[in-house]
C-alpha cells in the first residue's frame, strides 16, 4: 500500500465530498484520516489516502481531474513519507488534552496560546477557530486538541495558559480529553 495526502479547496456547493471520495473509492483507495470544512464559503478538504501500491501520484491527480474540474477544486496529491509518518505518530503520544480560548477578537490571539504551547512542546492535534456574536460584540472562540509531554504538570501548564490569556484579553480553560471521541 502507499500513502498519499489529498487538499482541495473551492468554493463550497453540494457534491463535492461525493465526487472526490468516489473516484478514490473507484481506485480502491481507503480514507484513513480526513478534515473537511468551510472556510469563509470555501470547502476544504484534507485527507490522508492509502491506495494499492502500484498507484502513482500522477495517476492519482489523473483520477481526481474530472471531479476537481467539476467542482472548480485546487488540488493537491502528495506522496507521504512513511518515515516521516513514523516520526509524527511519536509527537502524539502523551495526554491528550483540550484547551479552550474565548476573548474578544483581535489579531494575535492564535499566535500567542500555540508559541506557548510550543515552548512546552505540546503538539497540536486539533485546532479550530471561529468568530461568534457576543453581547459586547464579535468573540473569538478557538478549540484546541493537544498531546501533552508526560512530566508536564497540568497545574503549572494551566497557570501559564491563564497568563497568556490575560495578556491577550482572552480566557484559557483546559480539560483532559475523552480518548473514547476520537
Amino acid at each position: 500500500m502507499t500513502r498519499f495526502a489529498v487538499t482541495a479547496v473551492g468554493l463550497d456547493r453540494p457534491g463535492i465530498v461525493a465526487a472526490v471520495t468516489g473516484a478514490l473509492a473507484e481506485l480502491d483507495c481507503n480514507l484513513e484520516d480526513t478534515a473537511m470544512a468551510i472556510l469563509g464559503g470555501h470547502f476544504t478538504m484534507m485527507m490522508l489516502v492509502t491506495a494499492p501500491a502500484d498507484l502513482t501520484e500522477g495517476a492519482l491527480e489523473r483520477a481526481l481531474s474530472p471531479a476537481v474540474a467539476d467542482y472548480h477544486l485546487e488540488l493537491s496529491v502528495r506522496a507521504v513519507d512513511e518515515s516521516a509518518a513514523a516520526d509524527a505518530a511519536a509527537l502524539s503520544a502523551g495526554e491528550l488534552w483540550t484547551i479552550n480560548v474565548r476573548g474578544a477578537d483581535h489579531p494575535g490571539i492564535v499566535h500567542g496560546v500555540t508559541s506557548a504551547l510550543a515552548a512546552d512542546g505540546i503538539n497540536i492535534l486539533d485546532l479550530d477557530t471561529r468568530v461568534i456574536d457576543g453581547d459586547g460584540g464579535p468573540v473569538y472562540v478557538m478549540v484546541i486538541d493537544v498531546t501533552v509531554p508526560i512530566g508536564i504538570d497540568h497545574d503549572e501548564l494551566t497557570r501559564r495558559l491563564d497568563g497568556i490569556g490575560n495578556a491577550l484579553g482572552v480566557t484559557c480553560s483546559t480539560y483532559d480529553a475523552s480518548p473514547d471521541i476520537f
